[in-house]
């Protein structure tokens, strides 16, 4: 008993004088994790007048701002809500390029202007200098060890050489590590569909199943595959989306670095790779490839692909890991990308073409030289999330988007990347978690919607100077639309600004007023009101799908149809006609028909039009059978062509029907390479 007093006080005595070597830093606000959420809340925090140091705890500063993310996801619903430090931010990068002459492809002015591109050498030159402008201390290389509180304050953080006292913190890293330190609730993974009533919660599989065995000649699975069993469809679980890098790369012989050799490459680890090339009927580059300035390109996992640049599974622990777990994750991502590329650009397996398509492109000599030119940023596309004030959810971003305390507008759509890969017993591979983006009629981008206020804020009673802008209260499918940078530089500003209005003030960050919280994020240039469009069907009224009794015309619904064969049931895909669609999983055997069956009441010349969801998953060639008085016409139509703007059907082709007769028109799946989609036929008098 004696030994464990002693040694109880000798480590007490340890961590004492550890506390009392450490630097004592303080500042009015102190922000903790420096990603595109993190350095715009330090630099509103400080244009509002508060003095604030930014600790990151890695080299890098911006996040995947400056580590290689360079195709803006500004594509968003409603371009004009999108203002803030977002705009600021990209006005200087565009700015920058004109000052040396260079002409971009974009304009950042021009509202309805989408997919922004930089380099990102030039998104870090311009981070800087916002942070520099603004007086922001920035301290690198700080990861968190511990913190202290009192009561519900949060007094300080302390990482491994010093001390950080503040009045209010913003946690804006990835993870959420200083939230969980603080002993604020918070939650990972996926939620349940009942847990929220979420449609997209829960297991979900829009990909095709591929038909290859997931199992070696001994019956164990294939490497790159996650499990055989993902478990019941309606549960959550705790796995996250799968995360990659965003390399600049170049085929630029001046510019360009080969790509540096594996530390180890076994081809057997690629072998279920192997066996879906050799049943792919359309091969195309496994990796997603968006041209920048400067001759580069961003090269991102490809969320419609079955196999691409991110590691399915391996990010699951990053956020719980410490820093030396993280390090480890983070390698083993480097390892999996370049032993992919050494497999995409030498195995015969994989088509020549594409072989030497990615074979061409190398590193950038010009970008992360501290770093061997690779970008030190892992790309986390979401970590923990807080169970804080309100938790936000699919309804609020689909059904109910209007709240009384916005702090954004944002409009990008529920889009999550696969979070496994599973070797199916019965035969076959499939993909799950992937949520394709659900997408607002017309616009080709996501539902305008709040978030709140209240989403940053933890319960009052677990800490009451915290704000949490990246790792916020939300669910897996609402974090899905919310996690782009756009959304979360403007949601790291509102956070800034609050914390230097609380501490202003001294008051809990719950309590503080709301007017007054508006009144400053409009002076700084944030939009807060929710867009009209009177020519879009309102989300305010929760119209996700769409009554075929509102359409002009003859509407053949697939629930009117005699169907036969392999057809599913599904509502992933947004806006639909009625209940949902179906589809053919993609089998193309045939064996799948739909007959629709209708009586024209007056003869003459009909425009066929068709419903579904475009995507590059889809059938090129779906054949229809249109038979009427006596009259056969073939039609074939290509379902990944998307359709009018504005528009539910896309017309397929003009028929001659007869009046009275009865007309059938059959949709099926023969000799099809790719889903057939089944919503819905629209028949209009020509001319009309």
């Amino acid at each position: 008993m004696k030994r464990i007093l002693t040694t109880a006080i000798l480590l007490i005595l340890l961590l004492v004088t550890d506390l009392r070597s450490q630097e004592e830093r303080s500042a009015d606000v102190i922000v903790y994790g420096s990603t595109p959420g993190g350095f715009c809340a330090a630099i509103a925090a400080a244009r509002e007048g508060a003095s604030v140091i930014l600790v990151e705890p890695t080299a890098h500063v911006g996040g995947v701002n400056t580590g290689g993310l360079s195709f803006s996801d500004s594509n968003q619903t409603v371009r004009s809500t999108v203002m803030g430090l977002f705009d600021e931010w990209h006005r200087r990068v565009e700015a920058d390029y004109q000052s040396r002459g260079v002409k971009l492809p974009y304009e950042v002015s021009v509202k309805d202007q989408t997919h922004w591109t930089y380099e990102p050498q030039v998104a870090m030159k311009v981070t800087r200098a916002m942070l520099d402008e603004a007086g922001v201390e920035v301290v690198p290389r700080e990861p968190l060890l511990r913190v202290e509180k009192k009561g519900a304050r949060l007094v300080s953080l302390a990482t491994t050489s010093a001390r950080f006292s503040a009045r209010v913190f913003v946690d804006a890293s990835y993870e959420g590590d200083l939230m969980a330190a603080a002993g604020v609730s918070w939650t990972i993974g996926r939620e349940g569909r009942d847990e929220f009533g979420e449609s997209y919660a829960g297991k979900q599989y829009p990909k095709k199943k591929m038909e290859i065995s997931g199992f070696d000649d001994s019956g164990n699975r294939l490497p790159l595959l996650t499990t055989s069993d993902a478990g019941p469809d309606e549960a959550g679980d705790d796995k996250v989306m799968v995360y990659s890098f965003r390399l600049c790369l170049t085929k630029d012989p001046a510019n360009r670095v080969p790509f540096p050799k594996p530390a180890a490459y076994d081809p057997a680890r690629f072998e279920v790779v192997r066996r879906y090339f050799a049943v792919e009927k359309r091969p195309h580059l496994l990796w997603d490839l968006y041209p920048l300035p400067g001759g580069k390109f961003d090269a991102n996992n490809g969320i419609g692909k079955q196999f691409s640049m991110g590691l399915v599974g391996a990010a699951n622990g990053w956020s719980e890991a410490g820093p030396e777990g993280r390090e480890k994750i983070w390698e083993e991502h480097r390892q999996y990308t370049l032993e992919l590329y050494h497999f995409l650009t030498t195995d015969p397996a994989v088509p020549q073409n594409l072989r030497e398509q990615l074979g061409e492109l190398g590193l950038c000599r010009d970008e992360f030289a501290e770093t061997g030119h690779w970008s030190p940023q892992l790309y986390v596309r979401e970590g923990r999330r807080m169970k804080g004030l309100y938790v936000l959810s699919q309804k609020d971003v689909l059904e109910t988007p209007e709240k009384e305390d916005p702090v954004i507008v944002s409009s990008f759509p529920i889009d999550s990347h696969d979070c496994q890969r599973i070797a199916l017993p019965g035969g076959g591979v499939i993909n799950e978690g992937t949520i394709f983006p659900v997408r607002m009629p017309g616009r080709g981008h996501g539902y305008p919607y709040h978030v709140p206020y209240r989403s940053l804020l933890p319960k009052a009673e677990e800490c009451d100077n915290l704000l949490v802008p990246v790792a916020l209260s939300c669910t897996h499918v609402a974090i899905s639309s919310i996690r782009v940078e756009p959304t979360w530089m403007i949601l790291g500003q509102s956070a800034g600004i609050a914390a230097t209005l609380a501490a202003k003030a001294d008051l809990p960050v719950q309590e503080l007023p709301y007017p007054t919280l508006r009144e400053r994020l409009l002076a700084a240039g944030q939009v807060l009101d929710l867009p009209v469009l009177p020519d879009l069907p309102p989300p305010l009224k929760g119209q996700v799908s769409i009554d075929p009794k509102t359409l002009p015309g003859i509407v053949l619904d697939d629930a009117e149809a005699e169907l036969a064969g392999n057809w599913s049931h599904s509502t992933n895909f947004k806006p639909h006609l009625g209940t949902g669609y179906r589809h053919d999983d993609a089998v193309g055997d045939g064996n799948s028909r739909a007959i629709f069956r209708v009586k024209i009441p007056k003869a003459g010349n009909y425009e066929l039009r068709m419903a579904y969801s475009a995507h590059e998953t889809r059938a090129t060639k779906v054949p229809i059978i249109v038979e009427s008085g006596g009259r056969k016409t073939e039609i074939t139509v290509d379902q990944t062509l998307p359709l009018p703007p504005g528009e539910s059907f896309r017309e397929i082709a003009e028929v001659e029907l007869a009046g009275e007769a009865e007309t059938t028109i059959t949709v099926s799946n023969r000799g099809t390479d790719g889903f057939v989609i089944l919503d819905a036929l629209q028949l209009v008098e020509a001319g009309e």
